[in-house]
């Protein structure tokens, strides 16, 4: 059953608010995109930031196809907030997420064709993404003889919630250790600055019309997600334009200089220190 909307101008508001989140969160994955293309190299771009997010996205959109779609999951999600309640997911969560997978996807595959320096994936990372997955798969297993499906799929949302503080780390500390953001678009950040505020401000309109806050504690991740999401990009516009300012003249080597051979994931004989993500002068 549909949950009426109390005032039509703030249900106008919620649906202009959500499609602007949706917009510039998916706006916010071209910037880097289009550097790597023109530059043909990914040197200065975290690839465990990469796997993460798009780990982290996978699990995003299981959880919101299913709450969306799922007459299932929809009705035991009424059982546990109220009938009386809307469910906290909209369309533009839906699309916003299937967008993020294959833009995390295409980015991924930037990493196995262009210039990467001698970056690659961490054994740390590869193997915390093995672990998110057999995590995924015992869970499963455990809701399906009683068809927990509410249940099932907010662990996928806690899990990506704790994916999306983690994800922004590796590519936060190389911009420290470099003491340089070349590589890293700051487009990307500004745009997902501006969708986690929109993002929010959708689910505020949404507690204003029904006088009610269950949403915000019936889909915690998607609070989540703005607040982690805007609270990095306030860090990375600092180190941007605070504290690692681009120089002028200064340039990333591109593969006309040096041919790349190095493995994306690190065999056990490598050095730990093999996998700090340097550009290297020519």
């Amino acid at each position: 059953m549909e949950i009426a909307w109390n005032s039509h101008a703030l249900e106008v508001a919620h649906s202009v608010l959500g499609w602007t989140a949706f917009v510039v969160w998916s706006c916010s994955f071209y910037p880097q995109v289009f550097l790597n293309f023109f530059r043909k190299s990914v040197v200065g771009l975290n690839f465990n930031y990469l796997l993460l997010n798009n780990t982290k996205h996978t699990l995003y959109l299981i959880y919101n196809t299913s709450l969306y779609f799922s007459p299932a999951v929809r009705f035991q999600y009424n059982q546990k907030y109220g009938f009386d309640q809307m469910i906290p997911v909209a369309a533009n969560d839906v699309a916003f997420s299937t967008h993020a997978v294959l833009l995390t996807a295409v980015l991924l595959f930037q990493v196995a064709i262009y210039e990467r320096g001698s970056q690659s994936f961490s054994k740390v990372t590869t193997g915390f993404i093995t672990a998110v997955w057999i995590t995924v798969a015992i869970c499963s297993f455990i809701a399906f003889p009683s068809k927990s499906w509410l249940w099932l799929i907010s662990i996928f949302n806690t899990m990506q919630v704790i994916m999306a503080v983690i994800k922004y780390v590796p590519q936060a500390v190389m911009n420290f250790m470099r003491r340089s953001t070349d590589g890293f678009s700051i487009g990307n950040v500004l745009f997902d600055f501006c969708g986690g505020l929109a993002n929010y401000s959708q689910m505020v309109t949404q507690s204003i019309d029904q006088n009610s806050w269950v949403n915000f504690s019936g889909n915690i991740g998607k609070v989540l997600l703005s607040l982690v999401s805007m609270f990095f990009d306030l860090l990375f516009m600092c180190q941007h334009y605070v504290l690692y300012p681009s120089k002028k003249g200064a340039s990333i080597p591109s593969s006309k200089h040096k041919t790349v051979t190095e493995p994306l994931i690190l065999s056990p004989d490598q050095p730990a220190a093999a996998n700090v993500p340097v550009a290297e002068s020519v």
